[in-house]
């Protein structure tokens, strides 16, 4: 490793490659949901000058940069050099290259499928007049990328959500998911994104109490209204409860949020007050890699 190199351990520099239509395009979307900075069909002789440009003078440390068959293909036959400039610059430990490919009956499947033509047969000088023939001709070419793959993926039996979670397993990516908690309104609307909509309106109203009508769910006046009513910590805990149980299956359902919808009439007392506290009980229960974060829509309408 380079003596002078001090960028962050946790920086990655992917290469993506591989074989037209098995994947490759989709993989680089998967990255970007990784929060990897992604960049497609990149001519091969510009990868260190454009892992430069975003690392050293951007300050992106996880970038994700695609090369196909339309390099040039005196790039493709320099790919061992180019691989060995970027290790010399920024060490072995964050240069991988991930190599996508496919049974060669599914890629002629997925060409007949979607009617596209392979890039090989799409160039003004091409000698390849057929598919079978294009296929067999790009393995040649990126032969020099797949020998050196540290990863290779084979998708013919994946759909794409098996294919995201191979990525991120072969990647070493741990999956996140933010939880949205959001109290709203009904009279305003339910909200289009909830995942999950739980109505609290059958709870008892600080609204009819003048006295803390102008106060809201995260007020303590309203905290002692509800505490003479127990079925509000009952709401609260069965919730809380459910919650608990069933958010942790969206760490392997390929989901990074999800949101949680608590709505009472105005969107003021009852609903906040059960969504701060759900989400006081959450912070400590659910797995690390859940991060919840608390709104409340009917905000900009409480002095109204």
């Amino acid at each position: 490793m380079n003596s002078s190199h001090t960028e962050p351990s946790s920086m990655s520099v992917l290469i993506v490659s591989g074989r037209s239509g098995s994947g490759k395009t989709s993989v680089l979307n998967i990255l970007e949901d990784f929060g990897y900075y992604s960049i497609d069909n990149l001519p091969l002789s510009l990868i260190p000058d454009a892992a430069a440009k975003l690392i050293k003078e951007s300050g992106i440390y996880k970038v994700a940069l695609g090369v196909d068959v339309r390099t040039p293909k005196s790039d493709l036959s320099n790919f061992a050099q180019i691989e060995d400039e970027l290790v010399a610059t920024y060490g072995a430990d964050a240069i991988n290259i991930l190599y996508v490919t496919a049974q060669e009956a599914v890629l002629v499947a997925r060409y007949d499928a979607t009617r596209r033509v392979h890039p090989l047969m799409a160039q003004a000088d091409s000698q390849v007049h057929n598919l079978p023939n294009a296929i067999k001709k790009e393995v040649e070419l990126l032969e020099p990328i797949a020998s050196r793959a540290t990863t290779k993926i084979d998708t013919s039996q994946l759909n794409i959500h098996q294919l995201k979670e191979c990525v991120r397993e072969q990647i070493g990516v741990d999956n996140k998911v933010t939880v949205n908690l959001l109290s709203f309104g009904f009279k305003y609307g339910i909200p289009i994104d909830a995942d999950f909509v739980f109505d609290v309106r059958i709870l008892p109203n600080p609204h009819w109490k003048p006295e803390i009508r102008v106060k809201t769910g995260l007020d303590q006046e309203v905290a002692d209204f509800f505490g003479d009513y127990p079925e509000v910590a009952e709401m609260q805990a069965d919730i809380g409860k459910f919650l608990q149980r069933w958010l942790p299956d969206f760490l392997h359902n390929n989901r990074h949020t999800v949101t949680v919808a608590i709505g009472c009439t105005g969107g003021k007392h009852r609903s906040v007050f059960i969504t701060q506290a759900v989400a006081d009980k959450l912070q400590d229960k659910l797995p690390k890699a859940m991060k919840v974060v608390v709104k409340h829509r009917e905000r900009a309408r409480w002095l109204a």
